[in-house]
C-alpha cells in the first residue's frame, strides 16, 4: 500500500476505509467479521478510517475506537459533526454553531478513547452558522492540541475559500465516482488551487459500480439504498446499462469492477483518497487491490464516452435537504 500526502503534510495511504457500514447502514452488520475486517486493513496497510458522531447513531466511533485502540499510533481517525441524530436515528437537522462544535468533539474523543482526532470535519454545513464561526471553533481545537487537521464535507466552492481564510483546511470530503462527478466543475479546481487534499466518499456508488447488484431486491430489507433513487425503477436499470462498461473492463483485465472503479478514482489525481466502505474481510481485500489494477489512456477513454459526466439517472439522495440547503447547486 502506498501513501499520498493530502493537504500540506497530512500522509495517508492511499485507499482509506470508510467505516459507516459496520454499524447497520447497509442491512444486518456482524461486529465479529467487522473487527476482524479493521484488524485486516491494518495489515494491508491502510491507515485512514473515516466515521463520524451520527454513524450508528454514536455506536459507530465507540467501535472503531475498541478495534483499532491497539494499533492507535499506526492509524488516521478521521471523524465527523454537524448532523444532529437522536439516539434512536431521528433527524433535528445541521448545527456549526461554536460551542456544539467544541461539544461534539469531547463527545468523540470519548467514544474513540483518544486524546486527538487526526483529521475533524464538519459532516454538512450549517446554512444557519456563518462557515468563519464554525472554522473558528475547529481551530481553537487545533491550538488546543485535541485535533491535528480540520477539514469540510459537501461543501461549495465560495464555502472552501472562506473557510480556508480562517483556518487551513487540510481536506475536503464529498462524493466521488464515475458515477458521481459534480465536483468536477468546483470543487476540485478550488482544493488543487489552495493546496487541499481531497476524500472521494462512495467512490463504489454505494456498491451499484461492483456490479454485485443485479436487482434492488438483492439488498437486505432494511438497506437503506431501498430510498435511493439510483437504485429506483427506470432509474436502476439505466444506471445498470451504463456500468456495463466498467464491467468489460474489469473483464478485459482480470479484476474486479469494484478494482476498476477504484483505480478510475485512484487516476483522477494523486491528492485524492478514496474509503470505500466495507464491513467485510473478502471485500476489503478485494477494494485494496485496487492499487494495483492500472488502466489505459484507453481504458479511460472509454469510460469516458459510455458513462460520462452527468450520465447517471436519479439524484445523489432521495432529500437533497441532506447536503446543506445553502449548498445545493454550488
Amino acid at each position: 500500500m502506498r501513501t499520498r500526502v493530502l493537504g500540506t503534510n497530512l500522509q495517508s495511504s492511499e485507499i482509506g476505509l470508510g467505516c459507516m457500514s459496520m454499524s447497520g447502514a447497509y442491512g444486518i452488520h456482524d461486529d465479529g467479521e467487522s473487527l476482524a475486517a479493521l484488524h485486516r486493513a491494518v495489515e494491508l496497510g491502510i491507515t485512514l478510517f473515516d466515521t463520524a458522531d451520527v454513524y450508528g447513531p454514536f455506536a459507530n466511533e465507540a467501535f472503531i475506537g475498541h478495534g483499532l485502540g491497539a494499533v492507535r499510533d499506526r492509524v488516521l481517525y478521521v471523524t465527523k459533526f454537524g448532523l444532529v441524530r437522536t439516539s434512536a436515528g431521528q433527524h433535528l437537522g445541521v448545527n456549526g454553531t461554536p460551542d456544539y462544535v467544541r461539544r461534539s468533539c469531547d463527545l468523540s474523543l470519548q467514544r474513540l478513547g483518544t486524546d486527538r482526532i487526526d483529521l475533524y470535519l464538519q459532516h454538512r454545513v450549517d446554512p444557519h452558522t456563518p462557515i468563519e464561526e464554525t472554522v473558528g471553533a475547529m481551530a481553537e481545537l487545533v491550538a488546543a492540541g485535541k485535533v491535528g487537521h480540520i477539514g469540510l464535507s459537501e461543501a461549495s466552492a465560495d464555502t472552501i475559500r472562506r473557510a480556508h481564510s480562517v483556518h487551513p483546511i487540510t481536506v475536503v470530503q464529498s462524493e466521488y465516482s464515475i458515477w458521481s462527478r459534480d465536483v468536477e466543475d468546483e470543487i476540485l479546481p478550488v482544493c488543487r488551487e489552495l493546496g487541499i487534499g481531497f476524500i472521494a466518499y462512495s467512490p463504489l456508488g454505494r456498491g451499484f459500480l461492483t456490479g454485485a447488484i443485479a436487482n434492488p431486491s438483492d439488498l437486505a430489507v432494511n438497506d437503506y439504498r431501498h430510498k435511493d433513487p439510483r437504485f429506483q425503477g427506470g432509474a436502476f436499470d439505466a444506471n445498470k446499462a451504463l456500468v456495463s462498461v466498467v464491467q468489460e473492463i474489469a473483464a478485459e483485465l482480470g479484476c474486479t469492477p469494484a478494482q476498476v472503479a477504484l483505480a478510475w478514482v485512484l487516476s483522477r489525481g494523486d491528492d485524492i483518497v478514496p474509503i470505500p466502505g466495507t464491513k467485510r474481510r473478502r471485500t476489503l481485500e478485494e477494494n485494496a487491490g485496487a492499487v494495483d489494477v492500472v488502466l489505459t489512456p484507453a481504458h479511460l477513454a472509454r469510460i469516458e464516452e459510455r458513462m460520462p459526466a452527468g450520465s447517471t439517472a436519479g439524484e445523489r439522495y432521495a432529500d437533497m435537504s441532506e447536503i446543506a440547503p445553502a449548498e445545493i447547486g454550488r
